[in-house]
């Protein structure tokens, strides 16, 4: 069998046409690649914001925890406070009646104020400060 020639300039032809393809396979690899990578990149971003969003739960879910339990405390505390405030009033109320049926001339002056939320009662007996706070 005869084996065909081609022209020259074919050659040279068909050779860029090999290389183009070449060419166009290695770009199309690495465009394959690039976005494999950016996929990945992008995977591993979202994985990384829901382990972020999570933990920023978990976080609201203890501070609410704690604000809740805070809330709970200052309110016994209130309570308290008014509780200690209504038996001062009393006490106050006992004591100057106590004084006025002895007689004695004279009543302790009681005086109750506030100071940062805290009832402070305070007895002057003749000008000395006996109790107090």
């Amino acid at each position: 069998m005869a084996t065909v020639q081609k022209p020259a300039g074919s050659l040279d032809f068909d050779e860029k046409k090999r290389k183009k393809m070449e060419s166009n396979r290695e770009s199309a690899r690495k465009s394959r690649e690039k976005k494999k990578k950016q996929m990945d990149d992008l995977t591993n971003e979202v994985s990384a914001l829901h382990e972020e969003k999570n933990d920023l739960i978990k976080k609201v879910i203890l501070y609410t925890e704690r604000f809740m339990n805070s809330e709970s405390a200052n309110n016994a505390l209130r309570a308290q406070a008014a509780e200690y405030t209504s038996r001062i009033k009393s006490l106050k109320k006992t004591l100057q009646l106590h004084y006025a049926r002895q007689g004695s001339g004279y009543a302790p002056e009681v005086t109750t104020h506030k100071s940062s939320d805290a009832a402070v009662t305070t007895l002057l007996f003749d000008g000395a400060n006996y109790f107090g706070g």
